[in-house]
């Protein structure tokens, strides 16, 4: 699933493929929010792990994947 962190105080947003199901990203989200951890800690599907500061979390979009184009063809 696509995986959408804004920053505050930060001009892009951090973008993401995560082979985590919804449910675990907003549990994540959630307790990050809550004070129950410093730290948003996702996964992506590169097995890299990403680490946000929670109390610098602007949102989080969660969205199905986006499949790539490969090749040339016409749009």
């Amino acid at each position: 699933m696509e995986v959408k962190i804004g920053v505050q105080h930060a001009p892009r947003e951090i973008v993401l493929e995560s082979g985590q199901t919804p449910e675990e990203v907003e549990r994540a989200v959630s307790e990050a929010l809550a004070g129950k951890s410093q730290l948003l800690s996702l996964v992506d599907d590169h097995g890299r792990k990403v680490l946000v500061p929670a109390d610098r979390l602007a949102y989080v979009e969660l969205g199905e994947p986006t499949q790539r184009k490969v090749g040339f063809s016409a749009l």
